[in-house]
């Protein structure tokens, strides 16, 4: 589904990839830890439009997306949900779902509803601005907007941040059921171990480069990505 290739990026004339290879099959659950400034992040962005492109490939569906605007991105399947600032914040909580339909003619009252049954407090809170809501809530909430148009695959980076630990396995739960749904998925997760173990395959970045690629279980039991990189 999506084939990264040999891929440099980064911002103005900062390059932070450098030759960086990734692929997501259809319904995969695809995760990229490394230690901070690896580049995990920037990888996320410059498949949404959102960085750089300096040289390499990007497809979806087999189709070359290098160099394209987010708004054209998001037409063929593919959704993201950064880190921070990720939900309008004086509108409500409704209000924001309906700007993840924002390129459709009219807002699908079925998709609203599956956003609701996957996220019951969304809809206890529908009228209630985005910006009073728990952390928690308003992770969901931004997952749930990128839910809106249905996509093959939903870039997700560290959406755990920031979150109480218990809220962390929670939402990291709510991630396993979009993907078990069928939705493909690529995260960047601050909390490796955790990642990999829920995981098909993981990718190690350290510097910008691939280190290492294996699944998820082969990860974990690997001493040396432990001891280098998952606190032993």
């Amino acid at each position: 589904m999506l084939a990264v290739d040999d891929l440099d990026a980064g911002y103005g004339d900062l390059q932070v990839l450098d030759g960086v290879d990734l692929d997501v099959d259809s319904g995969e659950y695809v995760a990229i830890v490394g230690p901070n400034g690896a580049g995990k992040s920037t990888v996320m962005k410059t498949v949404f439009g959102l960085a750089d492109h300096m040289s390499g490939e990007i497809q979806f569906d087999g189709e070359g997306i290098s160099g394209l605007r987010p708004d054209q991105i998001i037409t063929r399947g593919l959704n993201y949900v950064p880190q921070s600032g990720n939900v309008f914040a004086g509108l409500s909580v409704r209000e924001n779902l309906e700007m993840g339909a924002y390129i459709l003619d009219e807002v699908p009252e079925d998709r609203l509803t599956d956003v609701y049954d996957r996220f019951p407090i969304l809809r206890e809170r529908a009228d209630q601005r985005a910006g009073s809501l728990s952390g928690g809530q308003q992770q969901m909430l931004a997952m749930g907007r990128a839910l809106m148009l249905d996509p093959e695959l939903l870039l997700l980076d560290e959406p755990s941040a920031g979150l109480a630990p218990e809220l962390v396995e929670e939402t990291l739960d709510r991630i396993d059921r979009i993907n078990d749904a069928g939705t493909a998925v690529l995260i960047v997760e601050q909390n490796a171990k955790e990642a990999l173990r829920r995981c098909d395959r993981g990718y190690v970045l350290v510097d910008g480069q691939n280190r290492y690629e294996d699944t998820g279980e082969t990860l974990l039991a690997d001493r040396q990505v432990r001891e280098e990189f998952l606190g032993g």
